[in-house]
């Protein structure tokens, strides 16, 4: 079939140009569309649900919101686990589903539910879905520089920035952070309420009755019509305060008389600080899910370039995800272009044709268009993981085989007289097809499992295999039609050898080394098995992780101080911190996020931040020759600080933990149960467990309880005896503390509550609070502390969930050691430590979910794609026993790929693993080659002694440069120190020590196997074998 499908190309060459140029145009379009990214989004398919719960304690939010949303979202279709967190008037119930789900479908399903939910829940609370957004979806992150005050430059942020920014294509969200936020707020005079007999339920109907628009349609007048339009909506402060609230004795009162109204802060739960300066206002731009975040973000550079602010107004960006997108993908150029650059010159070195090195030099940016054909068709960005594990020497290795099979057959024609150049391309071709084809399928079969993977490995993976087996197909197609016809148009050979004359001597060399082996073959193959076992033991040796973190060029830092402290006294500490890390002079600038943003997309509390280190250029550290340096320092220089706890990551990686475990760091020991102060007791001790294992930094345990509160405890009895309800007491608290949002104050575009509250005297302290008055149905005024019980009591600070059980999570990250051995000497120590009642119950999560998932899942992916390449041997030869020959490659790269590990210090993760699978099909590759050419030989008549050396040195050359082209290629890969080579350094280093391994096996030890796996000829005895 393919010898047909050659003669075709070659006698009709018009085909092999058409089909170019459709290629070229085709391949340039899919690239121009291609999106471009950093990493592929690697976020698990899930639905948040935020519900405000204004005033709330966390045990109400988890009683009253949290649980029965939880319950009406169980049993969801495809689902794979639901865990919430309530905290201070927030509750987040985070939903996952199975990555084949379609987002906007789970949002209406879960909508669905939440409509039938919602009248189970107290009647101010309204559930809300989250931003349509990944783990990487902060894009943007800005804080604005401004001599206003903090109001001021909030309002301008929230009615002049964030609304220009949330029109951008791609945007979701804009959310704000830190500042205060303006309200109208009604500051009522207790006394003068008791004095004129009036309640706070008057106050709030009278301010909701006079603050109204009202139409009145229309009337004709002559022979017009005229539109009715009463104004009756209050435009400043000063129109509240004359809304009457009472007509005594013909003597109107005022509001302005019972209360003061102006414009105050409303209660926050966050703020920003910045470069131990005090607070700040900050916006996050948050991308829709699926966008292009390099053009998200350079609209939204654009847009705030061309906004008018007002004078010294400067917005300062502190977070620009395009600088690692940038980054990253500059080092997938210089890896590419280098290694292509090796590429070449290995082909002009060996095949010593400037035409031929040219032509199998060009297959190599026509795959890549190919690449983007199917990358376009797939929906996959141009990414680290798309692109950067392409190795253009496996691209061209059958264009290589091609090439040098022509050039030989050329070669000897040439010494002769009368051959037809295009009649030995097409016997050259014809010879080499079907290896050819067969080689190739190999490679890129053992890329199929990959798509096998699940979770987090197969959202990072998957991109990357369709890439390259999009590039690989392309680069097989144009190895069996386009380099023959190029070749037999084009190429120009000299009678002679064509590599010079180091080249002859090194066959010569290698025929009298083969020779020598072939006479000790059972001791080599020895000696050969014996490195293997060793490999294989020293397996178990090697430490393990799931992923190497990708540089960011950036720290983030975790802080956790103690539970139940103030705001102001946070943002105090976090600015003292900021000034400590600021000493640093490899430091450019710091912002610590305190608390959540206006839109809670976070569920932080006051007591928690994270602080954002922008780092200078690497070029300019003095005294830290790394960043793990530079943090050893900072964590040192940040633990002196009293009632602070402190995690090192970054930004990127933070957010990909928690959304991917809800936990943000590399391992998380969750202890399950009901009751809290039982997870506490079970929390601490596996903390200390935890903390004593060797490479632990930055343990943690989730703190539940604490936290202060004013616990006001109704006496039925006393309110009974009053006529007084439940929700006298409510309104009242509510009016004290939080505030009670009564109509709005509209001015221009802009919108502001008008809040009914008491002043700030009455909430000071427990007898404040006590001597509340509250005025009965009857018009008696009474205290609080007649009716109800105050008292100062300690409650959670935070209730998490998972599943519909509570837990508490003991979290820590690795430093100094491979995450697979520090997890099991954790899960050793505590399994032996840690005795659990009945009821309670352990799961380790975290990054360590990720890797055990991902070695479960190759244990299935390397067998089945062992058994993929035997079948495509058979296939290929027809006969077991010689695929089960050229399978023995896959042991002796493994070999060289484990000893590569070993020197370069280096964990096996799940780079280094896809690396192995890759190997495993490339190693097969010269194998294919070699044998077929002995086959050949033999079925010519050679004897099996001559047929061995004769077929090994024939292929002496292709099999090195296969061998060679596939490793340069990916030399760059494994020495580069750029932005994201971390995560292709040990896929890199795998192939190239295994590829030294593989190819001196197909060199050495399978002529010295062959005869063990091969049937003899009749004629052939022991003897004339060897």
């Amino acid at each position: 079939m393919l010898g047909p499908l050659i003669d075709f190309h070659l006698r009709h060459r018009w085909v092999v140009l058409a089909g170019l140029a459709g290629l070229l145009t085709y391949g340039l379009y899919s690239l121009s569309q291609i999106p471009v990214d950093a990493f592929p989004d690697l976020t698990n398919n899930q639905v948040v649900v935020t519900t405000e719960c204004p005033a709330m304690a966390p045990s109400e939010v988890e009683m009253l919101v949290t649980y029965p949303i939880e319950t009406a979202l169980m049993g969801l279709p495809k689902t794979e686990g639901i865990r919430s967190v309530s905290k201070l008037g927030l509750s987040m119930v985070t939903v996952v589903f199975d990555d084949s789900v379609n987002t906007y479908f789970a949002r209406q399903l879960i909508n669905e539910r939440l409509n039938e939910v919602r009248g189970r829940l107290p009647e101010q609370v309204k559930p809300a879905l989250g931003p349509v957004a990944t783990a990487f979806g902060e894009v943007y992150q800005y804080v604005l520089e401004s001599p206003l005050p903090a109001m001021e430059t909030k309002t301008i942020h929230e009615w002049q920035i964030k609304n220009q920014l949330r029109t951008l294509s791609g945007v979701n969200e804009i959310n704000t952070w830190g500042g205060e936020t303006r309200q109208i707020q009604v500051e009522v005079d207790p006394r003068a309420l008791l004095r004129y007999g009036l309640s706070l339920r008057d106050l709030y109907e009278r301010i909701r009755d006079n603050n109204e628009n009202f139409g009145g349609g229309f009337i004709e007048h002559s022979q017009e019509q005229y539109n009715v339009r009463g104004l009756g909506r209050a435009r400043s402060a000063e129109d509240l305060k004359r809304i009457v609230v009472l007509a005594s004795r013909g003597t109107p009162v005022l509001l302005g008389d019972v209360a003061e109204v102006r414009d105050g802060a409303m209660p926050r739960q966050g703020a920003v600080t910045r470069d131990g300066k005090g607070e700040t206002v900050s916006g996050m731009t948050i991308m829709l899910k699926g966008e292009n975040g390099k053009q998200v973000i350079e609209r939204v550079k654009a847009r705030l370039a061309s906004l008018r602010l007002p004078e010294k107004v400067k917005i300062v960006p502190f977070y620009d995800q395009s600088e690692v997108i940038d980054a990253t993908i500059l080092t997938v150029r210089n890896n590419l272009a280098e290694g292509g650059a090796l590429v070449v010159l290995v082909l002009l070195l060996f095949l010593g044709n400037f035409r031929a090195s040219f032509i199998v030099a060009a297959v190599i940016p026509l795959s890549m268009l190919v690449g983007f054909i199917g990358m376009r068709f797939f929906g996959v960005s141009a990414n680290l993981m798309s692109l950067g594990a392409i190795d253009f020497g496996m691209i061209v290795d059958g264009s290589v085989v091609m090439m040098e099979n022509a050039i030989r057959r050329l070669q000897q024609a040439e010494a002769g007289e009368g051959y037809s150049r295009l009649a030995e391309v097409r016997l050259a071709a014809h010879e080499v097809a079907r290896p050819i084809l067969f080689g190739v399928a190999i490679i890129i079969a053992v890329y199929l499992p990959i798509f096998l993977l699940e979770g987090l490995e197969g959202r990072m993976f998957r991109p990357m295999a369709i890439t390259v087996c999009s590039a690989l197909t392309g680069s097989l197609l144009l190895a069996l039609f386009v380099v023959p016809t190029a070749a037999a148009t084009l190429l120009r050979v000299a009678p002679g050898g064509h590599s010079g004359h180091w080249f002859e001597a090194l066959r010569s060399g290698y025929e009298r080394l083969l020779n020598g082996l072939l006479r000790i073959r059972v001791a080599a193959v020895s000696a050969a098995a014996l490195l293997v076992c060793g490999a294989v033991w020293s397996l178990g040796y090697i430490g393990t992780e799931f992923m190497p973190r990708l540089d960011e060029g950036s720290i983030l830092i975790e802080s956790r101080k103690l539970p139940g402290i103030s705001l102001a006294e946070s943002v105090a500490i976090s600015t003292r911190v900021e000034k400590t890390i600021l000493s640093f002079p490899e430091i450019r600038s710091v912002v610590t996020k305190i608390g959540r943003p206006d839109v809670a997309t976070e569920a932080m509390g006051i007591h928690q931040g994270d602080i954002y280190v922008l780092l200078k250029p690497r070029s300019e550290w003095k005294r830290f020759a790394s960043k793990e340096e530079l943090i050893e320092a900072l964590d040192a220089a940040l633990k002196p600080i009293a009632g602070v706890a402190f995690n090192f990551t970054q930004p990127m990686a933070m957010r990909l933990d928690e959304v991917i475990s809800g936990v943000k760091a590399d391992l998380a020991v969750k202890i399950f149960g009901d009751d809290p102060a039982v997870l506490e007791q079970l929390g601490e001790r596996a903390l200390r467990i935890v903390s004593d294992v060797s490479g632990a930094a930055d343990a943690q345990m989730e703190i539940m309880s604490g936290v202060a509160e004013v616990a006001i405890q109704v006496d039925r009895a006393a309110l009974a005896r009053y006529g007084l309800n439940v929700s006298h007491v409510r309104d009242v608290m509510e009016v004290v503390v939080s505030g009670m949002q009564t109509s709005t104050l509209i001015e221009g575009h802009r919108r502001f509550d008008i809040v009914l509250r008491f002043p700030d005297r009455f909430r000071h302290d427990l007898d404040s609070i006590r001597n509340l008055p509250i005025t009965a149905p009857a018009g008696e005024t009474i205290r609080l502390g007649q009716v109800a019980q105050v008292r100062l009591t300690r409650g959670p600070d935070a209730i998490t969930r998972e599943n519909g059980q509570r837990r508490i999570v003991v979290q820590s990250n690795v430093r100094g050691r491979d995450l697979g051995g520090f997890v099991a000497d954790v899960q050793r120590r505590i399994g032996a430590e840690l005795i659990l009642p009945a009821g309670y119950r352990i799961d380790y999560g975290g990054q360590f979910e990720n890797q055990e998932r991902a070695t479960r899942r190759l244990m299935l992916v390397i067998p089945v794609t062992g058994l993929i390449i035997f079948s495509i041997l058979f296939a290929t030869f027809d006969s077991a026993p010689q695929a089960l020959l050229i399978l023995l490659n896959v042991p002796f790269a493994l070999v060289g790929g484990v000893g590569a590990l070993w020197l370069r210090h280096l964990n096996l993760n799940l780079s280094a693993s896809i690396g192995f699978i890759a190997l495993f099909g490339v190693a097969v590759l010269n194998g294919i080659v070699l044998v077929s050419a002995v086959n050949r030989l033999r079925e010519e008549g050679r004897p099996m002694h001559l047929a061995l050396l004769e077929g090994a040195a024939s292929r002496l050359r292709p099999v090195l440069m296969t061998a060679l082209v596939a490793s340069l290629g990916f030399i760059p890969m494994a020495v580069s120190s750029s932005t994201g080579a971390e995560v292709q350094r040990p896929l890199a280093t795998v192939v190239i020590g295994g590829l030294v391994t593989s190819t001196v096996l197909t060199l050495f030890l399978l002529p010295l196997l062959y005869p063990w796996f091969s049937p003899r000829r009749a004629e052939e005895s022991p003897v004339n074998q060897l």
